[in-house]
């Protein structure tokens, strides 16, 4: 890029736009083609000028957790915005978990950090983006009429789900992308019958199941198992 054409010089970086590049680059080529000088020269810039805006390679990599959380609110504010939706505690945690799982699918390289980061700072240091949803999802569970016991198990038995079933991803059976045999693609001949007959059979499975759809199925099963709120006064539409 022309050193007139870069976002410094046109005045247009800023914290956004540098995070919006790291995942980008995250996402291309995953997380240990991320450092300073790479995404500096990504965006046409000199090293020094992202200083501004994270002050080094640790946090820019809690940066790529912020914009993973901005994009689940994005979506949710985009799916409120697109008009009605099913009213309860119940729909409202499925719409979530259902825009969890897409930012997932579209950040994969992401998504381990966004189940080990935040548990290293304090709730009160974590990103404005993390807080945001975390408040959304004990609103909604305190409207539906939780007491605050009952809201943080649904809440903990919630997070905990969603996040175990997109870690368990299945791309981590594939031990050969390009290779058009199944049974060679997932690297079946790695693993001798006698000792593992049952792994062998499932690792097909693993490699083509509906993550969404069995994550959703999973999560109305857990929510069966929650007690009910003295009474359900969630009325839906309010995605902040």
């Amino acid at each position: 890029m022309a050193e007139q054409d870069a976002p410094e010089r046109r005045g247009r970086l800023s914290r956004p736009l540098v995070l919006g590049a790291a995942v980008a680059l995250v996402d291309r080529e995953g997380l240990a083609a991320l450092t300073m000088r790479r995404l500096a020269a990504d965006l046409g810039v000199e090293s020094m000028a992202l200083y501004r805006y994270t002050p080094g390679k640790e946090a820019l990599i809690d940066g790529l957790v912020e914009a993973y959380f901005d994009e689940i609110n994005a979506r949710l504010r985009a799916g409120a915005a697109r008009g009605p939706h099913e009213d309860g505690w119940r729909a409202e945690l499925r719409r979530i978990a259902r825009a969890f799982a897409a930012t997932a699918h579209a950040h994969p390289e992401i998504l381990p950090l966004v189940a080990t980061r935040p548990l290293a700072v304090p709730v009160a240091r974590r990103p404005a983006s993390v807080l945001e949803l975390t408040e959304h999802i004990l609103a909604v569970l305190g409207r539906a009429g939780f007491d605050d016991a009952g809201a943080l198990t649904v809440y903990r038995t919630f997070v905990a789900w969603n996040l175990g079933c997109l870690l368990v991803d299945k791309r981590q059976v594939v031990d050969n992308p390009n290779e058009p045999d199944p049974a060679l693609r997932l690297g079946l001949h790695r693993l001798p019958a006698a000792d593992y007959p049952r792994l062998r059979a499932l690792v097909p499975r693993f490699s083509d199941f509906d993550d969404e759809a069995e994550m959703l199925s999973g999560l109305d099963s857990l929510l069966d198992g929650m007690p009910e709120p003295p009474l359900d006064g969630f009325y839906g539409g309010d995605a902040s």
